[in-house]
């Protein structure tokens, strides 16, 4: 890190541990960075810069013929496989918390729905996740993560309604840079917590600390995030329309494998190019 950013690392990291400090967010953000046991790679040396937290999370997974999904993921990240069956997900949720390092989450921009269909990739042993597209009710999302993470985000009219233990999720697409798209779901968990165990399809599904994207000029950039070991549930879901994967013309057939989790917190740094594989 050199310029700017290496003058205002050490700002940014004070004034998150006097905002860290206080009941919130924020806190818990900070505090997921002293569980790293579970990760597959050591922490990146740069600072982080945003944290979110995801809550009412829903994993749909579906296994997808490599072949049907390879059109979709650029040749330069290999599709990752598990018993030689990919996986495509649909997964909705609730963001909060948003900010930057050293800011307390600001009232009601931090706070929006969202949907992402999403693939599995990996580059230099490198496990990741390629987004086929990402839909969110905020327009200051949409553009801000397009900008900086160069992710297929677009805006969607989406609404969550929760009485408990179930969740009301819908999601209208409108962004002209993408197809129309609906998904309508309820939801609830069904079981109790727990850790995915290490090697099984579902750890596999989720615990990957990369995101991965490519420019129009086919340079490979990689987000890295980092977060607690995910706490799963069983969940039942009755999905009642699903059109976010019609614009890729793939079709999701049989019942998903369902996974539920109440709350992520989570940290991200800033996208950064990779020079070889895997960077």
């Amino acid at each position: 890190m050199t310029g700017v950013g290496a003058l205002l690392a050490p700002i940014a990291a004070g004034a998150d541990a006097v905002v860290g400090a206080l009941p919130g967010a924020a806190r818990r953000q900070r505090a997921a960075l002293g569980a790293t046991g579970h990760r597959p790679w050591s922490l990146p040396d740069a600072p982080w810069v945003m944290g979110q937290t995801w809550s009412d999370l829903l994993f749909c997974h579906w296994p997808v013929a490599a072949e049907a999904l390879a059109p979709h993921v650029p040749a330069s990240l290999p599709l990752d496989t598990y018993d030689g069956s990919a996986w495509l997900s649909v997964t909705p949720f609730e963001v909060s918390g948003t900010r930057p390092r050293g800011l307390l989450p600001p009232p009601r921009l931090s706070r929006f729905p969202e949907l992402n269909v999403r693939t599995y990739v990996t580059l230099g042993g490198r496990p990741g996740i390629w987004f086929l597209s990402l839909d969110a009710d905020s327009m200051l999302a949409v553009a801000a993560a397009r900008g900086l993470y160069r992710l297929p985000y677009l805006h969607a009219r989406m609404a969550i309604d929760r009485d408990r233990p179930w969740i009301d999720y819908r999601s209208e697409r409108r962004d002209p840079r993408g197809a129309p798209t609906r998904f309508e779901a309820r939801y609830r968990p069904t079981g109790g917590n727990r850790h995915a165990e290490p090697g099984s399809l579902e750890a596999w599904l989720v615990e990957r600390y990369r995101l991965y994207t490519v420019d129009d000029h086919g340079r490979v950039f990689a987000g890295d995030i980092h977060h607690r070991p995910w706490t799963l549930q069983d969940a039942a879901a009755d999905v009642r329309e699903n059109t976010m994967t019609s614009p890729h013309g793939i079709a999701l057939a049989g019942a998903p494998l369902l996974q539920f989790a109440a709350r992520q917190d989570v940290v991200f740094w800033p996208l950064r190019q990779l020079a070889g594989e895997g960077g």
